[in-house]
Order: C-alpha cells, then sequence, then structure tokens
C-alpha cells in the first residue's frame, strides 16, 4: 500500500514517519494467544495449569471470533471496512486471520491429543472414550444417561415439516443421520449437548482423583442416540460447534430508556450470524454441507479439529484438587499499613488520615483492603455518602451487598453501572435492579461512552469537616478475579484527588461537560493528551542533557498517536520501555525510529492487567495507574483516569516493578522489528519473585 493511500487513515502528527510503521492489531492479538499456547506446551508447569491454559487459549479465541472477526466481516459486508494502519486491506486482514487461527487451533488440538492428554493419564486422570470403558463402568454411565442425561435432551428433526433448528452460539451440537425403517429415507437431525451438565462425566466407582477417569458428554450421548430416535436407524454422528456475532449494538441517542432497550439487544444478539464452525475431522461431506449451507458458512470459516471440540471445557479438569498438579500456593497479605488496623481493631480510614496506601492485587489482599474499605465505609454512621462505579463485578458481590447496606442505613448512595461491558451485561442489568430496589441512586453514565474507570468516593463526617476518602484502581472491583488478576490500586485522602472525584462523579451523574481535573488524567480528552505532552516533555529533556526514560505497563498499545509520540521519543534517542501482555502495534528496534524502544511481555499464573505510566521528567519522576489502555475505544469513547501516584515509596515501588519485568535476568516475550514474540526464559518468574519481594516489605526487610 502507497504512502498517500496510508496517510487518509494516520494521525496528521505521523505524515513523516514510515508507512510501514504499526503492526496488524487482529495478528498482533492472535500472536498474544499464540504466547498463551506456549505456556500450555511448557513442559516444566505444573500440568493442570498447562490444561488451564488450554483452556484460556480457546476461550480467548471464542471471544475474538464473536467480537473482533465478527465486527470485521460486518464492516466488510456494509462497505465500512477502511485499510487498517498497518496498510492491509480489511479482506487481506481476514484471510490472514483465517490462516493463523487454522494453524494455532490445529497446534492447540495437537498438543491436547499428543502431550496433555497422555501426561494426564501418567498422572491417574484419564479422559477415555466409551470404547476403552469395561462392561460394568459401561452399564453404570447408561443408567445414569437414562436417570440424568436422557431427560434434558431435545432432538430436533430436519424434514419439510421441521425447518434447520437454530444453533446457539458457543454451543457443542451432535449432527445426526438416521434412515427411517419404513420408507428407507434418510434424515438429518441434531441434538445439543446441554451446557448445564458436566462436560466430562466422571465414571462412576473411581473415587480417588489419583486415578480417576472421565467421559466426555457427547461421547456418552453418542452411543445412545437410538433413545432419542425410536424406530429409526442411526447411521451416523458427528459433533460440531458454531461461533456466532455477538457484539451489541445499541443506539443511546434515539433510546429513551437505556435499560430496556439493552435488554432487547441482549436477545437479539442470541441470533447473530454464524462467524465460525468447528467440525470433528471425520464428519461427512454431505453432513458438512449441509451445515455449511444451513449456517450461511464459507470454506475459510470451518474448522476441522479431532475430537474433542471445545476445549474450554477443559476448566472442569483444571480445576481439580490436586495440588501436587498445580503452582505452589502464593501466600496472599494483607497490606502492610492496612494490617495495623485489622490487629488494633482500626479503621481503614484512620491508616489513611496518615499516609496513602498502594495495593499490588492479588499478592496483597483485595477482601481486607478495597472490600473492606468499602464495606466498613457502609457501617460507619460518620460516613455521609458513597459513590463507586461497577464496571464488572461478582455474581455474589460483597461490595454491591455493602452498598445496599449503606443505602439501607441512609446514607446517599450513588452506583454508576455500565450496562453495557461486554458479556456482563445481563449480569450488571440484575444488579442494577437489585441496587434501584434498595434506594441507591443508579445511574449508567454519559450517552456514547462506556464508564471503564475504576473509582470509589466515601464522604465522611469529621468534627466540623467533611474528609473525602478516595480508591482509584486499574482493576474491576470483583473479589473473584482480584484473586488472579493482577491490579494496582490506590487509597488516598489527598484533597486534590478528592475534589477530581466529586467533579467526575458528577459530571458522570449529572451535567457536567466543562469539568477540569487536578491529580487526574480523565478520557475521552486529556488522557491522550496528557501523556502525548509528557512524551514530548521527555524528549526535550533528552535534547537538553536531562534525565529522560519513557515507562509504561498496558494490556494493549494499537493508539496511532501514542505510537507516533513513542517514535518521536525514539529518533531522539529517549529510552522507551514497554510491558505489554496483549496487542501492540509499535515496532521496537527499528533503525531510525525505534532503536530505544524495547518491548516486553509477561504471562504466567496470574492475568497482567494493570497500567502504569512513568516519566522520569528530568530528573523528578511523573508516574500514573489507572483504566485506560493505549487504544482508541479507551480514548475516544471510554472514561477512563488515571491518577497521579507522588509518595516516594509508591514510586520506588512501580521502579522496581519495571526494573523487574524489563530485566534480561527475568522470563518474558520479546518483540522483534518483524512482530514476531520470541520467548526468553530464565530461571526467575517475575510473578513469583513479586511474591517474595511484597513479603519481604511486610516484613520490613
Amino acid at each position: 500500500m502507497d504512502e498517500e493511500t496510508m496517510a487518509i487513515t494516520l494521525p496528521e502528527n505521523g505524515k513523516n514517519l514510515p508507512a510501514d510503521r504499526f503492526l496488524d492489531r487482529e495478528l498482533s492479538w492472535l500472536a498474544f494467544n499464540e504466547r498463551v499456547l506456549e505456556l500450555a506446551e511448557d513442559e516444566t508447569l505444573a500440568l493442570l495449569e498447562r490444561v488451564n491454559f488450554l483452556n484460556i487459549f480457546a476461550s480467548n479465541l471464542d471471544e475474538f471470533f464473536m467480537v473482533r472477526v465478527a465486527g470485521l466481516k460486518r464492516r466488510i459486508a456494509t462497505g465500512l471496512a477502511v485499510i487498517s494502519s498497518s496498510g492491509t486491506s480489511p479482506q487481506d486482514v481476514l484471510t490472514q486471520i483465517s490462516e493463523e487461527t487454522h494453524r494455532l487451533q490445529a497446534r492447540h488440538a495437537k498438543l491436547f491429543i499428543e502431550a496433555i492428554e497422555p501426561a494426564l493419564a501418567e498422572s491417574g486422570i484419564h479422559l477415555v472414550d466409551w470404547a476403552n470403558l469395561d462392561a460394568g463402568e459401561k452399564a453404570a454411565l447408561s443408567e445414569m444417561y437414562h436417570s440424568q442425561i436422557f431427560p434434558v435432551l431435545t432432538p430436533l428433526a430436519v424434514d419439510p415439516a421441521h425447518p434447520f433448528p437454530y444453533i446457539s452460539g458457543l454451543s457443542l451440537n451432535i449432527a445426526v443421520v438416521v434412515r427411517n425403517r419404513q420408507t428407507n429415507a434418510d434424515l438429518f437431525a441434531r441434538v445439543k449437548v446441554p451446557p448445564t451438565l458436566p462436560r466430562f462425566v466422571r465414571v462412576p466407582g473411581n473415587s480417588s482423583l489419583t486415578n480417576a477417569r472421565f467421559v466426555p458428554l457427547e461421547a456418552i450421548i453418542g452411543e445412545h442416540l437410538d433413545s432419542l430416535f425410536a424406530g429409526m436407524d442411526v447411521l451416523q454422528h458427528h459433533t460440531f460447534r458454531v461461533t456466532r456475532n455477538e457484539d451489541l449494538e445499541v443506539d443511546e441517542d434515539d433510546s429513551p430508556n437505556l435499560l430496556l432497550a439493552l435488554e432487547k439487544e441482549l436477545l437479539r444478539r442470541r441470533f447473530g450470524p454464524a462467524v465460525r464452525l468447528e467440525v470433528a475431522s471425520n464428519i461427512d461431506g454431505q453432513v458438512l454441507e449441509l451445515l455449511k449451507g444451513e449456517l450461511d458458512i464459507e470454506d475459510e470459516d470451518v474448522y476441522s479439529l479431532p475430537a474433542p471440540l471445545d476445549l474450554t471445557g477443559l476448566a472442569e479438569i483444571a480445576y481439580l484438587r490436586r495440588p501436587d498438579l498445580h503452582y505452589p500456593p502464593h501466600n496472599v497479605i494483607t497490606n502492610r499499613y492496612l494490617q495495623s488496623a485489622h490487629d488494633d481493631d482500626a479503621s481503614i480510614f484512620s491508616v489513611l488520615r496518615q499516609r496513602d496506601v498502594l495495593l499490588h492485587h492479588p499478592y496483597e489482599s483485595f477482601s481486607t483492603s478495597v472490600q473492606a474499605f468499602v464495606q466498613q465505609a457502609a457501617a460507619d454512621p460518620k460516613v455521609l455518602a458513597i459513590k463507586q462505579t461497577l464496571y464488572r463485578t461478582s455474581g455474589d458481590s460483597p461490595l454491591v451487598e455493602a452498598l445496599i447496606e449503606a443505602a439501607k442505613a441512609g446514607k446517599q448512595v450513588l452506583a454508576l453501572v455500565e450496562i453495557k461491558a461486554r458479556f456482563d451485561e445481563q449480569n450488571n442489568i440484575t444488579w442494577a435492579r437489585k441496587l434501584e430496589q434498595a434506594g441507591v441512586h443508579v445511574v449508567y453514565g454519559i450517552v456514547g461512552l462506556k464508564t471503564h474507570c475504576k473509582l470509589s468516593l466515601v464522604i465522611r463526617q469529621e468534627g466540623n469537616q467533611l474528609r473525602r476518602y478516595c480508591h482509584i484502581g486499574t482493576g474491576n472491583y470483583n473479589p473473584k478475579t482480584a484473586r488472579y488478576y493482577e491490579d494496582y490500586g490506590l487509597l488516598t485522602t489527598r484533597e486534590s484527588v478528592g475534589e477530581d472525584l466529586t467533579r467526575l462523579f458528577n459530571q458522570l451523574s449529572g451535567y457536567a461537560p466543562d469539568a477540569t481535573f487536578k491529580s487526574l488524567l480523565v478520557s475521552p480528552g486529556s488522557v491522550r493528551q496528557g501523556l502525548t505532552d509528557r512524551i514530548e516533555r521527555e524528549i526535550a529533556h533528552k535534547e537538553a542533557g536531562k534525565e529522560a526514560k519513557i515507562s509504561l505497563k498496558v494490556n494493549s498499545i494499537v493508539d496511532e498517536q501514542i505510537i507516533d509520540a513513542l517514535y518521536r521519543a525514539g529518533q531522539a534517542g529517549v529510552e522507551v520501555e514497554i510491558l505489554v501482555r496483549g496487542m501492540c502495534a509499535l515496532r521496537p528496534g527499528v533503525p531510525g525510529l525505534s532503536e530505544s524502544i524495547k518491548v516486553r511481555s509477561v504471562l504466567g499464573r496470574y492475568l497482567e492487567h494493570s497500567r502504569v505510566f512513568s516519566f522520569a521528567n528530568g530528573g523528578d519522576p511523573e508516574y500514573f495507574i489507572g483504566s485506560a489502555d493505549m487504544m482508541h475505544r479507551n480514548l475516544d469513547r471510554r472514561v477512563e483516569a488515571l491518577v497521579r501516584v507522588v509518595q516516594p515509596d509508591h514510586i520506588k515501588d512501580l521502579a522496581s516493578m519495571f526494573d523487574l519485568a524489563m530485566s534480561d535476568e527475568t522470563s518474558s516475550w520479546r518483540l522483534g522489528q518483524d512482530g514476531n514474540w520470541t520467548r526468553h526464559k530464565t530461571p526467575i518468574d517475575v510473578q513469583d519473585e513479586t511474591m517474595r519481594e511484597i513479603s519481604a516489605r511486610k516484613a520490613g526487610r
């Protein structure tokens, strides 16, 4: 693609930079999922952790197709797709996605069959098919089938009186060909494998997990299909699975009630067009052609794989209670400054009046810090008001219950529930209604924007004054995911932060479009510009001979303006280090462009989720933490917030985090200028070492 055409979609400030400076974001995401697969392939990891990485790879890919591939197909079909910033046409991107995904899914299936399944058997966990069972086991499973499985099955025939049935997204199905004994006609039917039943059924009589046998549910159903088609001969059966477009489209400007509009859209999402068809590799050709025709699927969207399909079901195996096959445990601790509050039966508020507290989850407990903060606020008679954002939370969230109790106690409680949080929409709608019924003021944010920032504001009466206590985090208020998502959070009573949160909550719940902030960078508006200004400032410091360095930790970095600013810093010789979990469209190490930029990725037992931004600033360093990734949606279509971290010990801790993760002495993946990631493995694991360092700090060593 020529440079003139590229300039149509590239930022103006990058016009003098090379046209091929961006990696494709979709292929970069697939490269991230390949790194997950490499963890499943790592024979030095605990076996059930490898099984879990197989499950995570499959689950990630499902969402990628439901959202990214589906969206790209929709834009191509409607003529709205444009050439990507990498210079690749939409159709070429789709073709490359298909080629790469076929390769990765085949590698994924091969790993399970040739390596993981035999290793499980060696450890006493046997995944067997029906043919491998003895007579007693077959009899026991047949009895289980008739009493527990058969009643919930619904065979759906296809003939002139029965149209082709709707196939729900991500459901596992059995395509059945039967013959009518009277007419000798062959007919097609579909049986859905019930998602409410265990995917891998424990063979009765195996009481010990050190010698357990499991059979795929679809294998049991397949063996008993004659019970569903009495008077017919079952000729053949094959498993298949469909992925559908499950992204949401709600016109907020034309929806007087966003809650009702979203509920209607959730019903529509179930019937989105198919974007991927996975079939067992032994499927009959005529059956495959029938499925392709009825589902309107092209050849490139068909993925032929060895059974069993849908390895997200391996989650059931991955979580078996076999400590010898899992990571050695990390002893999660209470933050050293909050520990005194718990030991002395004092409040978190008394600690925060003395100092800010920087939290690092899951190494430091979420329940004894953020959760306790909200619960203490709800129970404290001096607390007058609580304001909270909720993007994703657990189904039995103690934080939501605390907000409900606070409202019942007469406190002013505002909950900003983001009901458009992808795939958590229904859960959040349920919470919104429950909160409203309890008297909580529930709002849904600003029209056209998702509220993604993680904020909590507590207003407390102390003598003749009101004091504001604040929490700003990088992760969701979700006690369950806080156990395995790596995130930072800041608890503070800094007056400037409290003022900023007050303004921001007023903007979110009312009308305050001209709100300005002192300690926060808020998008849309000031996050991209604030970071770009600081990058330019580092360039000026470098040119003036002062200390200059930029360190970023993000989930994704694909925003062209931010990347171009970093390229300009690289051309000026500023040292730039980027720690990214997922997508990265920046090419490091390109002569004359990014020689001083290095990109690393850390994956492991915890999902690296925090966002941290550091600038040397000529010797007076600035550090920010917050919710924003370097993506268009975060910077232009979401409300995000970054807060400056100012305490010297917190700055030291964040600097130590970068030093550890970017060190050549620790394990990570390194990105090359060609877009390929190379694993650099050492005995030092970043997450294990972080746990050790935090424990040592608490012990005062």
